[in-house]
């Protein structure tokens, strides 16, 4: 029986790679059909099937880029069944966000939408259509806005006196709870550690779900098993908004609350029987999934790279912390009214997000043939903007791959740089107007939570150094090796020494 059995396993796989190679053959040979006529971007020379996989290492992102190097800012990727354009520098990025911007207004779908049980729902992969046009206005103006995250500020600051406590990634992801749903995760411990896990779960099983993509039509088979474990995640963090929407459901039947938060805006968007849009419970949680998604683990890799940064750069640290004693002084805690005071820490986290883009990859989909760098890009095409390469493109920056604050400062006259060249109020640079500096995307599908994550970074930040000196553990300098992933965080722990300068205990804003 166990012979039979095991020659059985083997001739099922001995099918499914027979059939896996037809496909790409049949695959490839439609792309060139469909091609023969357009006239395509450079493209390294590429093996039979697998295409340019060999070409790529576990950091697509540096892999785009070394090739970007020697065949040009937009090049056309075979990743085994996938086709791809690669946008590498700001003036191609400028038409993909700005020119095409409409015809680009589309995410492509990874995996099997079998799996994905907000396919129809979910913010951040909807097709441009009157429902994506209807949750990015609630967004902009009820959610996200400059507004409603104003007025949130004491929120804020409870959860950035937290982190003095837990650090990173507790204090973000407590936050986008209490700004969505007005509960602390940390006072359930239990809670605390599903939502986590829940959200960096996701995070690595989509970089699975997007492998997949090289198995072309053979896809849907879910051949890597990342489809179920994306269902199995997504069922529990469906089982614990439930208990969260009952629990805003059964207050607001009794009223009296004080402030409303974000699930109650959206709450009362649903049952509103004049709204423009009809927006469904489901909706509500596949909005919520992008917060966590877009959030958690972004923004606490980002405060991990821009500490990590200043630690590696202690000249930089040593005038932020001056400019922090200057500014704000020892008997309060930076607040969020004085970041426009202090351009050293709006130089810092512009560089932190110019070298450490929360996302190195951005991908598009082209819903109508357009002109892109002069190639004709079809319909239903993947387009991939390297991030991690246009903000570190030398042609823009000088000493590109080096952290450097003070290329945004400007000389007053006092004989330092100490202003910064590009207003802080606007943010305009990231929002993707400035094309050479896109941390957070562009166009219509650019980060609305941009402001906000640019607000916890600076204050967080600003925190940290105010409150502590901060030694290395058994180095002089930390190993900045990046990661493969959602957010493509650090490889290794940041290990280091907190040393109290300001007790922010003993310290009444």
């Amino acid at each position: 029986m166990t012979i039979i059995s095991i020659e059985s396993q083997f001739h099922n796989l001995l099918f499914l790679f027979i059939c896996f190679l037809c496909g790409l053959i049949i695959f490839q040979f439609l792309i060139k059909k469909s091609h023969k006529k357009i006239h395509l971007p450079p493209s390294p020379p590429a093996l039979p099937f697998i295409g340019h996989l060999h070409l790529l290492g576990s950091l697509w992102h540096q892999s785009f880029q070394k090739l970007a190097s020697r065949y040009g800012p937009f090049m056309l990727i075979h990743a085994g069944a996938s086709t791809s354009y690669i946008v590498s520098n700001g003036a191609i990025a400028k038409e993909v966000f700005k020119t095409n911007d409409i015809n680009f207004a589309a995410r492509p779908e990874f995996g099997s939408s079998e799996y994905q049980i907000y396919h129809d729902t979910m913010f951040s992969i909807l097709d441009y259509n009157k429902l994506w046009i209807f949750l990015k206005k609630i967004c902009m103006t009820e959610i996200l806005s400059a507004q409603q995250i104003s007025k949130f500020a004491d929120v804020r600051k409870e959860e950035m006196m937290q982190v003095l406590e837990f650090f990173l990634m507790t204090m973000t992801n407590n936050l986008i709870c209490r700004l969505s749903m007005s509960t602390r995760t940390s006072t359930n411990v239990n809670e605390s550690a599903e939502i986590r896990e829940i959200a960096k779960g996701i995070g690595l099983v989509a970089g699975q779900l997007g492998l997949g993509e090289i198995f072309g039509p053979l896809k849907k088979y879910d051949l890597l098993g990342a489809g179920k474990k994306a269902k199995a995640l997504l069922l529990k963090f469906d089982k614990f908004m439930d208990g969260i929407i009952k629990k805003h459901e059964d207050e607001r039947r009794v009223g009296g609350k004080e402030r409303r938060d974000m699930m109650d805006v959206l709450l009362e968007i649903a049952d509103d029987e004049n709204a423009e849009m009809k927006l469904t419970r489901n909706g509500i949680k596949g909005l919520f999934l992008d917060l966590f998604l877009g959030g958690t683990d972004t923004t606490s890799v980002g405060l991990q790279w821009g500490l990590a940064e200043l630690l590696n750069h202690p000249k930089a640290l040593k005038k932020l912390q001056e400019e922090i004693n200057t500014v704000v002084g020892p008997n309060r805690l930076v607040d969020d009214s004085d970041i426009p005071n202090l351009p050293y820490l709006q130089a810092v986290v512009k560089e932190t997000l110019r070298v450490h883009p929360p996302l190195p990859l951005v991908f598009r989909k082209c819903r109508e043939d357009c002109v892109v760098n002069g190639y004709t890009i079809p319909k239903n095409s993947r387009l991939v903007l390297n991030i991690y390469a246009i903000n570190r493109d030398p042609n823009e920056w000088r000493d590109a791959d080096e952290f450097i604050p003070e290329r945004y400062l400007v000389n007053s006259g006092g004989g330092e740089e100490n202003q910064l060249a590009i207003e802080p109020d606007e943010l305009e640079d990231m929002k993707g107007q400035n094309f050479c500096y896109v941390p957070f995307g562009g166009g219509r599908r650019g980060c609305p939570g941009a402001g906000l994550a640019a607000a916890v970074l600076h204050r967080t930040l600003g925190l940290l150094i105010q409150c502590f000196d901060w030694k290395i553990k058994g180095a002089e300098k930390l190993n900045m090796e990046q990661g493969a992933g959602f957010s493509s965080a650090m490889v290794h722990p940041m290990i280091c020494y907190p040393v109290m300068r300001v007790n922010p205990l003993e310290i009444a804003n």
